[in-house]
């Protein structure tokens, strides 16, 4: 069996390419096809853990969120590489799901030839075993001085004689000189894939639009397939960041979570299920104006950091340690996941030269020390039934199974002098994934994803909602009435003839 392949490819990044990739994934798989996501190359600090032949590994996040869609188990070949910047100018690379060294310290050009092999296997593979793949490009396949050394667009396209759209965020302006000139810049055999154009947040009249996607279609040869219009609160996470200011909360507001927005934050878009919960407002907060307003009923999450001491002494020359303090100290709820955790402790001890030394926020009575072996796995676990007394802003987490994923060097241990002295964290999750105060409003955790689990969220909101809490499956289905509704007949059944 091969897959009919279709790839979505966009003139800009943000063009809406890997939402349409996920609305495709769901929308085919209620076809009874058997279908799976794959992006050959991703940039993002957003990452899950998945399931590799070494065991466990690591993707970009888009393709886990597509292969859920798809209806499909996530796997590693269904992102071969993923980029994690760690500064402006280096990235730690992850091929087939484990983090590369050598890779990461060759240069860009020499490293795409080298990983093409792994790639074109990996979509080889995903090909046999499943009826459709749907392709998620990146960035624009028209980067002429990227052409010759490309191996996540065009090179992707032809390999997989995938029928390909091109989107364009008509919101941005000069849609169609985005769309000309993108098809213009490709050879021959490469425009010869391109089957449709989409506008993607288009806001107005559409027929204000004529005669423009007529005169691109004699120019070009090729139809404008789909207008979508502009939809802010589709459910999916951006993936290159959620920093908008549309986290507003459906109905009147109950609750306020304000996420700490360091520079280097990673992981940022497991928060977005708390967008989707009707009286939730999420804050993307940056100084310490921004938490004035909080009442001591809401949240401050610190979450996952890329570079945990850099990013911990950006927040001390923001002044936010010291908001985050009061909020704490006036019994307010402080959660930290990840390099969060490790920002809450008394110091972060680096031997090897990983992350950094410093000193920590002081919250929790804990050390972290970072080892030069990652942990990378997927977990189930349970919190503590009776670690938490009644009223504290995390009680209805008590006995609670969740499961998530863990992606760190750090390993955090009780402070050896506080203990020593009677001052000990409380563990609330075995072997080392999470602690609490002894007063019980701050808590700390190496499991990402407690909000994508269902029982989690139930647990946390569904008293404050008083029935079910909006899933990840709801939002798929609704991606995929979407594009089934906004494309033009027959197109999205066609691009598999």
């Amino acid at each position: 069996m091969t897959a009919k392949c279709i790839m979505v490819l966009g003139t800009t990044s943000g063009a809406g390419k890997s939402w349409l990739t996920t609305a495709l994934c769901r929308y085919y798989a209620r076809q009874g096809l058997k279908v799976v996501p794959f992006k050959a190359q991703n940039m993002s600090n957003n990452a899950r853990v998945v399931a590799s032949s070494n065991g466990q590994g690591e993707i970009g996040s888009a393709q886990y969120f597509q292969a859920l869609a798809a209806k499909a188990t996530p796997d590693v070949r269904m992102n071969p590489l993923l980029l994690k910047p760690e500064r402006d100018t280096h990235s730690q690379v992850v091929l087939m799901g484990q983090v590369s060294e050598e890779m990461s310290q060759m240069p860009w050009r020499g490293r795409s030839l080298k990983v093409w092999p792994v790639i074109a296997q990996a979509l080889d593979e995903l090909m046999a075993e499943n009826d459709v793949v749907v392709i998620e490009g990146a960035g624009s396949p028209a980067e002429i001085n990227l052409h010759a050394s490309d191996i996540v667009n065009m090179r992707v396209a032809l390999h997989s004689n995938a029928a390909c759209l091109l989107v364009t965020d008509i919101d941005r302006g000069g849609a169609f000189a985005h769309l000309y000139g993108t098809w213009a810049l490709l050879p021959e055999n490469e425009r010869a894939l391109i089957k449709g154009f989409v506008l993607n947040k288009f806001r107005g009249d559409a027929t204000l639009l004529a005669p423009a996607p007529q005169m691109l279609q004699e120019l070009t040869g090729i139809a404008t397939v789909a207008t979508l219009p502009m939809w802010w609160q589709h459910g999916l996470p951006e993936e290159d960041g959620v920093f908008d200011d549309r986290s507003v909360a459906a109905g009147a507001v109950t609750l306020t979570v304000a996420v700490i927005a360091y520079p280097r934050i990673s992981n940022l878009d497991e928060f977005q299920p708390l967008k989707n919960i009707p009286g939730v407002r999420l804050m993307w907060v940056r100084s310490p104006s921004e938490l004035a307003g909080l009442a001591v009923t809401d949240w401050i999450i610190l979450p996952g950091s890329k570079h945990t001491s850099g990013d911990l002494a950006w927040l001390r020359q923001q002044g936010l340690d010291s908001a985050i303090a009061h909020h704490a100290g006036q019994g307010g709820a402080v959660l930290g996941i990840c390099g969060g955790l490790q920002m809450l402790g008394e110091a972060l001890v680096d031997p090897h030269g990983i992350d950094g030394n410093g000193p920590g926020l002081g919250l929790l009575p804990l050390v972290t020390a970072f080892e030069t072996i990652k942990t990378v796995q997927r977990t189930q676990t349970r919190f503590d039934a009776g670690m938490l007394d009644p009223g504290n802003p995390w009680a209805a987490l008590a006995g609670v199974q969740v499961s998530g994923y863990e992606i760190h060097h750090g390993q955090t241990h009780q402070h050896p002098a506080m203990a020593k002295a009677g001052d000990m964290a409380r563990a609330v999750l075995p072997g080392g994934l999470g602690w609490q105060n002894g007063a019980g409003n701050v808590l700390g955790l190496y499991l990402h994803g407690l909000f994508e689990d269902p029982c989690a969220l139930q647990a946390l909101f569904g008293k404050r909602l008083g029935g079910p809490v909006p899933t990840l499956d709801v939002v798929f289905n609704g991606l995929a009435d979407y594009i089934e509704q906004h494309f033009e007949p027959g197109v999205l059944a066609g691009m598999l003839a």
